[in-house]
């Protein structure tokens, strides 16, 4: 694929998507199956930079992966929480937000030597929430250029302990101390000051901790993990579908007005939080049908509607696109995360958006769009953040569109645009 993307306008869609897994889902049951003692088989585990920048360090830490013929599913053979102890290295972590996260907590648990660091974007998002968290817990860390930002030179140390954490910043923060703290030697009260953002992120980790044996006392604004604990692995964990990879391809059935049958999540069922933007869709005029591994949408009429999007940061994107074929204005509100992400995805979509023709201000913490009569071709910055590239992809059902930088889609769905000129007359 070249360093630019045309697509010519789409003036049909039709057909049905195999879902990847879920990005989230995959890399918290890695780092679970890492510290779990023995065999975890894992099916659906998602293939993209991000999964495999956490693949490549676990196997460093000497986890086996056993690939089941040329599919997603592996066997996952692991000496528990132990490989997280007595190591000297530097590991670059791409702009692996999840796994520079996760991992930044996991190397704090042993006596270690490690140098944790990645590309020039992931040096630019903060981290000094979760890195203050986890010194009120013993860790001995030191940031090596910026303050408060990779890259990080830790020693480890964590023994747990009272720790109080901004809730309101990054679910990634809290998720990363959820997940080391049963394994530290004391019992560790988390306190949650200000109100907790993308809190189903949150609901999802303690579901798979609690899959991997270990339950979280919760009351009011603080968490209880007892220390000590060990993970055990449940032998077998299917990876349902991306709900955040279904909404591109659900707001293009809403767009053009036809169905496209998506397989592999089950939206009664799923503990991911962007798989209630199929209630969104209904609130803006789409018919939504659903049943067990598939669902589809069809457009009704598109209205815009003003709504708060703090526990669907990924999907509140989809919805700013939607924005633009909707009757009305649209508000997408209590979103300061997105200046924390991949880029400062609030400045980012306000410059596209405006490309597009659409009347934007972006405030911050909020983005409100008024979308024109006449939508505009334009030439798209992805700023190699790949939920850009995907959102932006959809105005092609409508206007010529070319997108810069589309390999940034590898981080979490290499085949978007394979997948997406499966459904429409789009051919790469």
């Amino acid at each position: 694929m070249n360093k630019i993307l045309k697509i010519n306008q789409i003036k049909k869609i039709n057909g049905f998507i195999y879902l990847p897994g879920s990005k989230s889902i995959s890399n918290r049951v890695l780092l679970l199956s890492a510290m779990s003692n023995g065999k975890t088989y894992l099916k659906n585990i998602l293939k993209s930079d991000d999964t495999q920048y956490m693949i490549n360090t676990l196997k460093i830490l000497g986890v086996k992966f056993k690939r089941k013929n040329n599919t997603n599913n592996y066997k996952i053979i692991s000496k528990g929480d132990s490989i997280f102890n007595n190591i000297k290295m530097n590991i670059f972590l791409g702009n692996a937000g999840t796994a520079m996260r996760s991992l930044t907590a996991a190397f704090c648990l042993g006596l270690n030597d490690i140098i944790l660091t990645g590309e020039d974007r992931m040096k630019n998002r903060p981290i000094g929430h979760l890195i203050d968290a986890l010194i009120q817990g013993g860790a001995n860390i030191k940031y090596l250029e910026k303050i408060k930002y990779p890259p990080l030179h830790i020693r480890g140390g964590f023994i747990g302990g009272n720790i109080n954490i901004n809730g309101n910043i990054s679910s990634q923060f809290l998720t990363s101390l959820l997940i080391i703290s049963p394994l530290a030697k004391n019992n560790t009260i988390i306190f949650i000051k200000n109100k907790l953002v993308s809190k189903p992120y949150i609901d999802m980790t303690l579901k798979l901790m609690k899959i991997f044996g270990i339950s979280v006392k919760i009351k009011n604004n603080y968490f209880f993990i007892k220390g000590n604990q060990k993970y055990i692995a449940p032998k077998k964990y299917l990876i349902e579908g991306d709900a955040s990879s279904a909404s591109y391809f659900l707001a293009a059935s809403a767009i053009k007005g036809k169905s496209i049958s998506l397989y592999g999540i089950n939206v009664e069922k799923s503990i991911q939080g962007d798989s209630k933007f199929i209630n969104v869709l209904k609130k803006i005029g789409t018919l939504i049908y659903n049943n067990n591994n598939f669902i589809y949408c069809k457009k009704n009429i598109l209205r815009g509607i003003s709504l708060d999007m703090n526990d669907m940061p990924d999907a509140a994107m989809t919805l700013a696109i939607l924005g633009l074929f909707s009757k009305g204005i649209t508000n997408i509100l209590n979103i300061y995360n997105w200046r924390v992400k991949e880029t400062d995805r609030l400045y980012a979509m306000s410059k596209e958006l405006n490309k597009i023709g659409a009347k934007i201000k972006e405030g911050s913490n909020y983005l409100y769009i008024k979308p024109n009569n006449i939508i505009k071709s334009a030439i798209i910055d992805t700023y190699n953040d790949h939920r850009i590239a995907m959102c932006f992809s959809l105005i092609s059902l409508f206007k010529q569109i070319i997108i810069k930088n589309p390999k940034c889609v590898n981080k979490t769905f290499p085949n978007y645009f394979i997948e997406f000129s499966k459904i429409s007359s789009f051919y790469l």
